[in-house]
């Protein structure tokens, strides 16, 4: 019950005070290029993330928090051994949403971002 009155009175400490959350924003990395992918990562402004390896048809989800600004780029490595490139979008600090990055057949990468500034 104690938890509960603190949890309480925290969120209305924040609903007074105006708190927010912090901005992020919530990646994801489909693999629908219909091949196993190795040594994916993606670069964006101050930081990256990545997986070893991604099988097809596996989405991997990925938070984030943008320091700074410019685009994100995506590498990774076909099951023959060749590297592909894309990059993204213009990210800006302090935006929050979400980030869909789609390998396709072909390794055409789509970037579907759904962002707005807090």
């Amino acid at each position: 019950m104690k938890l509960r009155a603190a949890s309480i009175a925290i969120a209305l400490t924040c609903a007074i005070c105006g708190c927010r959350p912090s901005p992020y924003i919530q990646a994801t990395i489909t693999n629908a290029s219909g091949d196993n992918l190795q040594q994916v990562q993606v670069d964006y402004p101050s930081a990256s993330f990545g997986k070893d390896k991604l099988p097809n048809g596996v989405t991997y989800p990925y938070r984030f928090k943008i320091q700074g600004s410019g685009a994100p780029h995506i590498e990774f490595t076909d099951s023959s051994g060749k590297t592909h490139k894309a990059d993204g979008p213009a990210l800006a600090e302090g935006e929050s949403g979400t980030l869909g990055i789609r390998i396709e057949p072909a390794y055409q990468v789509t970037w579907q971002p759904q962002l707005h500034q807090q």
